[in-house]
């Protein structure tokens, strides 16, 4: 009996994601998370799939009758499974850019791609969060690059140009080549690469200095450890963003949230003893 109503969680959960996909291929336009495209052949594809899994539940629940071992029951310890992923985030430490006091209260950690239009939005939107708290010390910024290739071929290179302006001028020219890079982007591979240097120039780079930095490639391994910290917290699209309360706690915004939203969250962990 519990094998078969694993398997009939498992098919009403998968159903329902497969609801879930069709309305996102329909609403595409209100999505507040850059998320990798799916094409005409999901829906199909993933019944069939459906199938093969349907046979392996059955097969190993079987298998693990009466073993007691949750693991044996993936659908139904979901929640529990994402919640265990979040809390892998990677701690902040100095070697993170952080925007405000690196010993506030609450940390922001965003994983962001500079190309996605959603990120860009998040953006101001985080600005009007450092503001209102991040004078006072008591909400820390975050920022961690998480480029989607699939969708944004050119994110990744932009990723490694910020921190080429870390590199020359510390945390405050990455943050300045930052906004620059949220001011003029169109988004959504938009940027002709060859503003890069003259976004150095204008936040008072030295252009040479940047342009060798950026063509060593020196800085690639570093977007790629915080894409694959993005993955290990959770992170299937940007932005994504963890709040870390004093205590611990983690609370997660999925998506571009309007600034209300944002602001409750902060509050709670701010309430957080």
């Amino acid at each position: 009996m519990r094998s078969l109503r694993s398997v009939h969680i498992f098919l009403f959960v998968f159903f329902n994601e497969v609801d879930i996909i069709v309305g996102m291929e329909n609403q595409n336009l209100n999505m507040q998370t850059e998320i990798a495209p799916k094409n005409n052949f999901a829906v199909p594809m993933a019944i069939i799939i459906a199938g093969v899994l349907v046979a392996g539940a059955l097969y190993f629940n079987k298998g693990n009758r009466g073993s007691g071992d949750p693991n044996n029951l993936a659908v139904e310890d979901n929640n529990a499974a994402e919640t265990a992923q979040e809390n892998k985030v990677k701690p902040v430490s100095s070697a993170d850019h952080i925007r405000g006091n690196p010993n506030a209260k609450v940390k922001v950690i965003e994983f962001s791609d500079p190309e996605c239009p959603f990120c860009k939005r998040f953006h101001y939107t985080m600005n009007q969060i450092i503001d209102e708290y991040g004078k006072s010390g008591q909400v820390a910024w975050v920022y961690r690059h998480f480029p989607l290739d699939a969708i944004h071929s050119k994110a990744r290179k932009e990723s490694e140009a910020l921190e080429c302006a870390n590199e020359q001028g510390g945390s405050a020219k990455f943050w300045a080549y930052l906004d620059r890079l949220f001011e003029v982007t169109p988004s959504n591979d938009g940027l002709d690469l060859a503003e890069l240097p003259k976004i150095a120039e204008y936040v008072g780079l030295d252009k040479v200095q940047f342009n060798q930095c950026l063509e060593s490639g020196k800085y690639a391994k570093r977007v790629a450890d915080d894409l694959a910290d993005g993955v290990k917290s959770g992170a299937r699209g940007t932005p994504y963003s963890v709040v870390v309360a004093a205590n611990g706690k983690k609370f997660v915004i999925n998506g571009a949230l309007p600034y209300e939203s944002v602001k409750a969250t902060i509050n709670q962990a701010l309430a957080e003893k």
